[in-house]
């Protein structure tokens, strides 16, 4: 099989788990449960383990003590060895991303949910608890999003014309949505997976695509080359500037970290064992550079301490795994 046939399949899998809780009295329309009833369901409940049925991101909180997946029912957090859920509304998330001060996002609203559907892109400056609407709601959702962490400029891919964006291609806004700036995009000619900026410098912009990965110095108007002859499928600017973390398929998956200023010089991150999969998120923390996650196309999830050189598997296939 193929490394694009593997990954088409993959991207259009979508996998929804139902936890089914057994051996529980239900009460009648007439009958308050019982407290010994209740305590059970409470007990179960804390029990169940949180379900990733969809990974729409991969981020870490600004103090770096959680790490956050944004998902088809809201945000999950890993920290201290525990899942958990976020605080705030179970919405849809698409295209989350990160900077120092705010969460952004596209997607669509939770049940009950007066915000509009789609988002267009949203805002949170509390961890997810409330988000604003900064513009296109009801017209874009942007799967693919991504931000410059040090300095809030926002790039997405956008796929059909709305009130602010005249056509599709890839757009920049450093107003929070008041403006966006069309990018030429000279250079790219396949399809676009993925998209990184840089964490200080707006004009800096990678993109992952079906024939390799890209580096656009000028904003997106012009893209070099920098992987060939393989599918990249997520990328990440390391924190500190001048690396670039990068997920490539060509019949195996491989995660590397690339130099951007010693000539392109290219180190293998050896991965873990993974069957018929690929990393499709990567994150790291912020406050503590070495520590890096990875998030693969089949729901599992990946902590590394030491840069790579060993990892930890806290979510296998969507079911998350506490310490």
């Amino acid at each position: 099989m193929s490394s694009k046939t593997i990954f088409t399949s993959l991207a259009a899998t979508s996998v929804g788990t139902l936890l089914m809780f057994g051996g529980i009295g239900v009460a009648t329309a007439s009958t308050d449960p019982s407290v010994a009833d209740v305590q059970a369901i409470m007990t179960l409940a804390q029990a169940a383990p949180i379900e990733l049925t969809h990974v729409h991101g991969l981020a870490y909180s600004t103090d770096g003590k959680q790490l956050l997946i944004p998902s088809h029912h809201g945000i999950a957090a890993y920290s201290n060895g525990q899942w958990t859920k976020m605080a705030g509304p179970e919405h849809d998330y698409m295209g989350f991303a990160t900077t120092r001060g705010a969460f952004y996002s596209s997607g669509h609203p939770a049940t009950g949910s007066k915000l509009i559907n789609p988002f267009g892109l949203i805002k949170s400056t509390d961890a997810g608890k409330t988000w604003r609407q900064l513009g296109l709601e009801g017209e874009s959702d942007f799967h693919t999003l991504a931000t410059s962490y040090e300095t809030d400029a926002v790039y997405v891919l956008n796929y059909g014309p709305n009130t602010r964006m005249p056509q599709a291609g890839l757009y920049m806004t450093q107003t929070d949505g008041l403006a966006w700036t069309r990018a030429a995009a000279n250079g790219l000619r396949a399809k676009i997976n993925s998209l990184a900026v840089h964490p200080r410098d707006v004009n800096v912009v990678a993109v992952g695509a079906a024939d390799g990965l890209y580096l656009s110095r000028d904003a997106g108007n012009h893209f070099e080359p920098l992987v060939q002859s393989a599918q990249v499928l997520a990328q990440w600017f390391d924190l500190d500037g001048e690396h670039l973390w990068v997920s490539s398929y060509a019949n195996v998956p491989v995660l590397s970290r690339m130099d951007l200023k010693d000539g392109g010089v290219i180190e293998k991150i050896e991965l873990p064992a993974l069957d018929e999969d690929a990393v499709a998120f990567i994150a790291q923390n912020p406050t503590r550079h070495e520590e890096l996650a990875i998030a693969t196309f089949k729901r599992s999830v990946y902590i590394s301490q030491d840069r790579g050189a060993t990892w930890l598997q806290i979510a296998k296939g969507g079911t998350t795994l506490d310490k």
